[in-house]
């Protein structure tokens, strides 16, 4: 029985679990939005929020542990360097999932999983607003 257990084992054995965490946190940190089943969605949202927390701490114990668990130097330090300073001022809910679409083998849910304040997504509404503002007529 599962009585009292937390966490989806999704198939795997411990170690492949967390090698799939790992990796998975690392693109999304990296990317900013990745789409991956909804269940490992689901999974993740914790392991990025404590990384991003650890961001906000900026102290060298804190990147440690996140070099401990992110694949990747350059990630880590955007992590310490661009990400927290956005998140500076949220308390928390650093990320958003979004439901796309069913994939076509399985029929699996997936889902993209996206970090709330992205620069591209602001960059891309302001371009948005702009192009869709109506022009003034020319007096003529």
């Amino acid at each position: 029985m599962r009585h009292r257990k937390k966490g989806r084992q999704l198939g795997r054995q411990t170690k492949h679990r967390w090698a799939l965490f790992r990796s998975l946190v690392t693109s999304l940190l990296e990317h900013e939005r990745i789409e991956t089943t909804e269940a490992k969605a689901k999974e993740i949202r914790g392991f990025t929020d404590r990384m991003i927390t650890l961001g906000k701490q900026g102290t060298l114990p804190a990147r440690r542990q996140a070099l401990a668990f992110i694949r990747s130097k350059d990630v880590v330090s955007k992590l310490f360097s661009d990400v927290a300073v956005r998140f500076k001022d949220r308390p928390g809910g650093y990320t958003r999932m979004v439901k796309t679409r069913r994939r076509i083998g399985d029929a699996a849910k997936l889902v993209a999983i996206e970090l709330v304040t992205r620069p591209d997504t602001a960059s891309a509404k302001k371009q948005i607003s702009t192009a869709s503002a109506p022009a003034s007529p020319a007096a003529g």
